[in-house]
């Protein structure tokens, strides 16, 4: 893990020199697509929907990149937006694309644009003089040879709307009606689940990673709770995007974040009702062909010396 600092490559872990508790960094990029190409909600517009224009650079084993390949999938995006993926391996010189592991023949390994040896090198090619963290996902222009977006949360909205009349999937996995309590749910669940295990894995000190595993699986109890009470999904009938965004984290969750980042309260398998909920979206046409736990198990396991210096990566669970 590193940075870019003026376009030059740091090879520095993350900064949780506040009393030990993992900070993470906000996106850089965050202009929209829009069917029209005028402003999103951001303000910022430009980027006019169009077949083929864009390309996604992903990880198979990042929660948050896994969002938009889902949405891709969902929406009938797969032949309208091409994709790179980066190698599980994310060593001193940040996400790579060298090297060899299998990929579904639809993701393939390594940066099929440009050839670039890491993923850094595309920040630079969008902003030569870049400062901050190289994260994926990222939604590159072909057009207009930048970086539209590397926030995934804001690239699934993109996806899940702007593209409809390029695709004729008019699917709504934010609909109006709910948006309030969509917002609400994905607040909570982005703080104390989809981030909370990275605040109990990344601490270094026992009351930061406390802070984390806390609020982690007291929300968990009360997803299992919502769930049984008002399932099948977080908001009733209706399968929303805040599903997804949980989905991504539980889908880890008994490989990788129980052992790994120490979230061990509880296994997944221990909620009959988020197991459920968990294998009832993984089902969904086309997600299970977006989830691969070679690439997650090998990229936390191998990347994270400061947690696993040997690299031993687990058999289990079966």
């Amino acid at each position: 893990m590193g940075l870019l600092v003026n376009g030059e490559w740091k090879d520095q872990w993350y900064d949780t020199s506040k009393d030990g508790r993992f900070q993470r960094s906000e996106s850089a990029f965050r202009n929209w697509v829009t069917a029209d190409g005028e402003a999103g909600e951001s303000g910022q517009g430009g980027f006019k929907a169009e077949s083929g224009r864009y390309h996604l650079y992903v990880s198979l084993a990042c929660p948050w990149a896994h969002r938009t390949l889902i949405l891709r999938q969902l929406k009938g995006l797969a032949e309208h937006i091409s994709v790179s993926v980066v190698h599980p391996h994310m060593l001193e010189n940040g996400w790579q694309f060298g090297g060899d592991f299998d990929t579904p023949d639809d993701l393939p390994l390594g940066d099929t644009l440009f050839g670039s040896d890491y993923m850094h090198q595309i920040y630079t090619r969008a902003m030569p003089d870049y400062s901050g963290r190289v994260t994926v996902p990222v939604l590159w222009d072909k057009h207009r040879n930048t970086i539209v977006s590397n926030e995934s949360s804001e690239i699934i909205r993109m996806f899940n709307s702007a593209f409809n009349a390029v695709t004729g999937n008019n699917a709504d996995f934010y609909p109006e009606p709910l948006r309030q309590q969509v917002d609400e749910l994905n607040e909570r669940v982005y703080h104390n689940v989809n981030n909370g295990v990275y605040k109990a894995g990344f601490a270094t000190t026992q009351s930061a990673y406390e802070e984390g595993v806390m609020p982690l699986f007291e929300t968990l109890d009360w997803l299992e709770e919502r769930l049984q009470n008002n399932g099948p999904y977080l908001l009733g009938a209706e399968q929303t995007e805040a599903d997804w965004r949980l989905f991504t984290t539980l889908y880890r969750f008994d490989p990788v974040y129980v052992g790994h980042f120490k979230c061990n309260l509880k296994r997944i398998a221990d909620y009959p009702a988020l197991s459920a909920y968990m294998q009832r979206l993984l089902a969904e046409p086309g997600v299970a062909e977006t989830c691969d736990l070679g690439h997650i198990k090998e990229h936390y396991y191998y990347s994270h010396t400061s947690i696993n210096p040997y690299r031993i990566v687990p058999l289990g669970p079966a």
